[in-house]
Formats: C-alpha cells, sequence, structure tokens
C-alpha cells in the first residue's frame, strides 16, 4: 500500500474516530445538562482560566468556535469571563461552580466508559499505546507544512 493510500485510509478512520467520540460525549454529557462542546471547553478550563484563543489552539478548532460556546456557558451561569493580568481586552474563562459541578456529574459515566473502551482493547497498557501514536501523528501534523493550492 502507498503512503498515499495509508494516509487516506489513516483520515478517513480518524473522522470516524471524531464522529465516535463525539457521539459518545453527548451521550456522557447529557444527563448532566451539558454538549459535549460545552464540556470540552469547561474541561479545558478546570485546571486554570484561559483566553479563549487559549482553548482554540489546546483544541485544535478556531477561536470563534470557542467563543461562541464560551459565550453560552457564561450566559448560562457554567463559566464566567476574568481580567486577564497578560492581555487588558483577552479576558480569561474560567468555570463557576454550578460549572465545576456539572463536569462532576459527567465523571462516573465517563470512567465507567473508559474502564470499558480501555477492556475492549486489552488493558489500559493498550490504551496508553493508541493515545502515544495518535500524539506522535498529531504532532508529525504540526511539524509538516501543506503545499499552497
Amino acid at each position: 500500500m502507498s503512503a498515499a493510500e495509508l494516509l487516506s485510509g489513516t483520515a478517513l478512520t480518524v473522522f470516524r474516530l471524531n464522529g465516535q467520540f463525539l457521539a459518545a460525549a453527548e451521550r456522557l454529557a447529557r444527563p448532566a445538562g451539558l454538549t459535549a462542546a460545552w464540556w470540552q471547553v469547561l474541561g479545558a478550563v478546570l485546571r486554570e482560566p484561559l483566553p479563549v484563543a487559549g482553548i482554540a489552539r489546546t483544541m485544535g478548532i478556531t477561536r470563534q468556535s470557542v467563543q461562541r460556546v464560551a459565550d453560552l456557558l457564561v450566559e448560562r451561569g457554567l463559566a464566567v469571563y476574568e481580567p486577564n493580568p497578560a492581555h487588558r481586552r483577552a479576558k480569561l474563562l474560567a468555570p463557576t461552580e454550578e460549572g465545576r459541578a456539572a463536569v462532576a456529574r459527567i465523571t462516573p459515566g465517563h470512567a465507567e466508559f473508559a474502564a470499558r473502551l480501555a477492556g475492549a482493547l486489552g488493558g489500559e497498557a493498550d490504551l496508553t499505546e493508541v493515545r502515544g501514536t495518535l500524539e506522535r501523528l498529531s504532532k508529525a501534523l504540526d511539524a509538516l507544512e501543506l503545499p499552497e493550492p
């Protein structure tokens, strides 16, 4: 199989995985009153408040899509904007106690699903290997420059 065929097959598999992960995240988040996107953005700021652009970089999506979700989270009382000492205009997004509680309600179902997935793969070591391979692929893609069309 050529490198081009391998790349195409890998991309199609990753696209399918993305859909599968999003569907699973929607099912896990729904009982907590969240969507997968809301859970992703809240999860990105649980450890420390971040600017919207920083969340977007971490997640590999556009700043605009994160901004829309962040505004909805703030509107619903699940997050707040805080002043950013490093940048006057780029506020930091931080979860509220209600936002933290919503994410905490997902934790038991997430842990159970993670254990079942690890088991289906053969164990946590296998899931660790999959994660490492996907991280290597992501870093390799980051390092490559695509040719201009």
